[in-house]
């Protein structure tokens, strides 16, 4: 999800959230249902949402795993970073 999200990130979610095009959400790909995945929600279709990357050279969106299963949406991000805070 760079560059939105990065490693090291910590992310509050609200599970049972509603969720509209362009959140950031934790979902399962019905094909991949042992993998969480965080991706951005673009549509909602076929039962389920269709999830996109937002680093195209990743993939692993809905364009090859299918609609997925939305279980939270992305609330906060909170970016660590070493130094003093001001």
């Amino acid at each position: 999800m760079v560059p939105a999200l990065h490693d090291g990130d910590l992310l509050l979610v609200l599970h049972h959230a509603r969720v509209k095009p362009g959140d950031i959400v934790l979902a399962r790909f019905r094909t991949m249902p042992d993998r969480l995945v965080l991706k951005r929600a673009a549509r909602f279709e076929e039962g389920g949402w269709w999830l996109t990357s937002d680093n195209d050279a990743a993939g692993g969106d809905s364009a090859t795993h299918g609609v997925a299963d939305v279980l939270a949406r992305v609330m906060l991000r909170i970016r660590p970073r070493p130094g003093l805070v001001r």
